[in-house]
């Protein structure tokens, strides 16, 4: 009887040891199934990023494209910019043309160097598109933007000053007004002007796009 009880007891020790060493350990598949969890995760955030990096490059072309033609506008209104007056001989004339201005001739070269920029970086957006993920192309653009920025606000901000002064002249200076008198020069120059404006918002543009394309990476 005595040893009965001993097996007993001995018996009752095991299974309360088995007991309290199966609670303190972990199952063995639980660590596979966390892994896989954390995986497809990561897939998800890589894809998400990707859908996002794919649409701010579709943006951004198409932003290019807005941009190449508001600089060829600029460019082509400022570079055709050439009024006569009629009502003098062919001897004795005033006349206004862009190059007589050394701002107007800074002005058609600066907007016509962004626009061949612009081309020049079509390549470089459609990559961000297919390979929405790659950084290179975004590290390239969003430098070269800021560049191509800075040139179009430079020139447009000193054709501004320029135009302005056609408009209203300065009397302390005795600059008179020709605006009266060369309608056309100004409309069309003033008309350059803002396109040459509307492209240095739309670099600016393309900066932030880039900068928020490399976030998300």
């Amino acid at each position: 009887m005595m040893k009965h009880a001993e097996d007993q007891q001995y018996s009752s020790l095991e299974v309360e040891a088995e007991t309290s060493n199966s609670k303190g350990k972990t199952p063995i598949m639980e660590t596979p199934f966390i892994g896989k969890v954390a995986r497809e995760a990561g897939h998800d955030a890589g894809r998400g990023g990707a859908a996002v990096s794919r649409g701010i490059g579709i943006i951004d072309f198409v932003t290019r494209l807005i941009t190449l033609a508001a600089l060829l506008a600029a460019t082509i209104a400022m570079g055709t910019t050439n009024q006569t007056l009629p009502f003098f001989t062919q001897f004795f004339q005033f006349q206004a043309r862009y190059y007589d201005l050394p701002t107007f001739t800074y002005f058609v070269i600066a907007n016509a160097i962004a626009a061949t920029y612009v081309v020049l970086s079509m390549p470089f957006s459609i990559v961000t598109i297919v390979r929405p993920l790659a950084k290179a192309p975004r590290l390239v653009l969003i430098t070269l933007d800021a560049i191509a920025a800075t040139l179009t606000t430079s020139a447009a901000a000193a054709a501004a000053a320029i135009v302005y002064l056609a408009h209203k002249g300065n009397t302390n200076t005795n600059w008179v007004a020709i605006c009266q008198q060369f309608g056309n020069f100004c409309q069309r120059s003033s008309g350059a002007v803002v396109g040459s404006f509307i492209a240095a918002a739309l670099f600016m543009l393309l900066v932030i796009l880039s900068a928020v394309s490399l976030k998300t990476h």
